[in-house]
């Protein structure tokens, strides 16, 4: 993949995008020297980027997060480090954005920043697996929410549907016609396919741009 400065990604509890995020700030690193991602999610306190702190230390990426993440204390504080991300335009961003619409309020902070600068991607992740969002027509209508909450346009779509650690590749085959209808309604290219990296080799020529993800270490414990 190619990496505007800053990539958000957006979507509906759920839909995996923290493990996407993860995942792209690795990659990311291994094309840019001066990575960060940045967990602006203080809606949900539980799954989130800070369980692979250490691993982002080890391979040198910037972590951008509030004090308060992974803690008992339930406090929607922003990072400090917040306005480095559009400061900084020596620096490339992973962003995790909360979910829905009220995760996405976070944003309207440094939106006129970000879309004055121009350098980024705006991306939607859906999962025709999870309940709230298993049609095109109610994925669209949280997508809408979100623009609305900040201020922010899509640029593309990231199919993530999948059963967890079940997931076969004839269960993400499924979910090409799930994505393109999407595609179609918002003229917003499908820009990634995801899967766990050991169904990912067997979709390859059936999908195109499929992003081969490992899970977080938290999924397993």
């Amino acid at each position: 993949m190619e990496y505007k400065r800053l990539t958000l990604l957006c979507g509906h509890y759920g839909t995996g995008k923290t493990n996407i995020a993860v995942n792209m700030a690795y990659d990311l690193k291994t094309k840019w020297y001066n990575t960060a991602i940045a967990d602006l999610d203080i809606v949900n306190p539980y799954f989130r980027t800070k369980d692979s702190e250490d691993d982002f230390k080890a391979r040198g990426i910037k972590f951008i997060c509030s004090e308060y993440a992974n803690s008992n204390l339930d406090i929607p504080a922003l990072p400090q480090e917040i306005y480095t991300i559009t400061d900084d335009h020596s620096m490339k961003v992973i962003l995790d954005i909360g979910g829905d619409d009220r995760g996405a309020y976070v944003l309207g902070r440094i939106a006129p920043a970000i879309k004055a600068e121009g350098d980024y991607d705006m991306l939607m992740v859906v999962n025709a697996y999870r309940p709230l969002t298993r049609d095109a027509a109610s994925t669209i209508e949280v997508m809408r929410e979100i623009e609305t909450a900040c201020g922010i346009n899509f640029t593309g779509i990231i199919n993530n549907s999948n059963l967890g650690a079940e997931t076969t590749p004839e269960d993400v085959l499924k979910t090409v016609s799930y994505a393109d209808e999407i595609s179609s309604i918002t003229s917003l290219p499908v820009v990634l396919t995801t899967a766990e990296k050991s169904i990912a080799a067997a979709l390859s020529g059936k999908i195109d741009n499929v992003f081969p993800l490992a899970l977080q270490r938290k999924l397993f414990n």
